[in-house]
């Protein structure tokens, strides 16, 4: 089960309360104050850490308590700290604090393995007795209780960490693609919407090179505003370095390649992220098409009509077939080729 986004509840440790007591000892009748004070509370903390792929493990368990402090003992013994609570996530998880009016306010951004945060603080421990010993009171009847933890509402987003992402109209091959170059091993049928979670393929080339595909699931027109549960897989896609138009050119599907394209491009334009550091909109990535399907091809035009729109567009067009293979080499280097250029210049 892909699960890509989770509302937690978590909760820091109290701190413990400070103690009043009073040395009680043989010939010692006015021993004074000795109250120790309380332990503070464990504070919770998000990983991202690579044992981790999806968020299911949180959608059955979405309440997190961290350990409270100790109670402060006499003989100025001070109480144990509660034990911090530390939750693996995800490399790529998001982290927002829903506001009381529903407001989500960004908190963290685990982009990478090792990022870690506090999202809830544990309570201060209170003072005993002997903290408040002075000169002129030297035994005072005065404790502090401990501090409330924080506690806070999350919502974990998760989005996929992808050099490469397949984008286009459902059924339009994209599955087949990821299967046939990788091996991932998404459903694959011959209907709309058979993908309806992402999937990841490793691609790997000659030279032991290497880079790692998201099959998106089919995007359709207002995916930008929800429709087809396109807002959460355009998502997945501010991470990536290029994105790959995927265009049936076959007639089966009753629609105009060209149109296609366009419907798709204009959901990357009208998409807006989700307030974290995304360094380019998803309509400013490097782009290049794949007619697919050339192995059904029923009307040459069809591909023509899509090559003359392209040039003018300046995007890179490779027909190519996902069933049998043909065309994919030279897809794949061009792939090879942008990813290679953008991580050399993030360097």
């Amino acid at each position: 089960m892909f699960v890509d986004e989770v509302d937690v509840s978590v909760k820091a440790g109290d701190g413990g309360n400070g103690c009043m007591a009073f040395r009680r000892e043989k010939f010692v009748p006015r021993g004074g104050p000795s109250g120790g004070d309380g332990g503070k509370g464990g504070s919770v903390y998000l990983v991202a850490t690579l044992h981790q792929n999806t968020l299911v493990n949180y959608r059955f368990h979405p309440e997190f308590n961290a350990q409270r402090g100790v109670h402060g003992m006499g003989s100025n013994c001070t109480g144990a700290d509660g034990s911090d609570l530390t939750l693996e996530v995800p490399p790529g998880t998001v982290v927002y604090e829903t506001g009381a009016d529903g407001e989500m306010i960004l908190l963290a951004d685990l982009a990478k393995a090792g990022d870690r945060v506090m999202v809830a603080k544990g309570g201060r421990g209170g003072r005993g007795n002997a903290a408040f010993a002075t000169p002129t009171n030297r035994a005072p009847r005065k404790v502090e209780p401990g501090e409330e933890g924080e506690a806070r509402v999350l919502r974990l987003r998760l989005k996929l960490l992808a050099d490469v992402g397949l984008v286009g109209y459902p059924n339009a091959g994209k599955s087949t693609l990821i299967s046939r170059v990788s091996a991932a091993k998404p459903k694959i049928a011959d209907y709309p919407f058979t993908t309806l979670t992402p999937n990841l393929g490793v691609v790997s080339l000659s030279d032991e090179r290497s880079f790692v595909v998201a099959d998106v699931p089919g995007l359709i027109e207002g995916a930008h505003e929800g429709h087809g549960l396109g807002m959460k897989f355009l998502a997945h896609l501010e991470r990536t370095k290029v994105l790959v138009h995927v265009i049936d050119v076959s007639s089966f599907s009753g629609r105009d390649p060209v149109q296609d394209f366009e419907v798709i491009r204009n959901e990357l334009k009208q998409f807006v992220g989700t307030g974290e550091d995304v360094a380019e909109s998803l309509a400013a990535k490097p782009q290049i098409a794949a007619a697919n399907k050339i192995d059904a091809l029923d009307d040459p035009a069809r591909l023509e009509a899509l090559k003359k729109h392209l040039k003018k567009k300046k995007i890179p067009l490779y027909p190519i077939s996902a069933v049998t293979g043909e065309g994919l080499p030279a897809l794949l280097e061009a792939m090879w080729t942008i990813v290679k250029t953008r991580t050399d210049d993030e360097a």
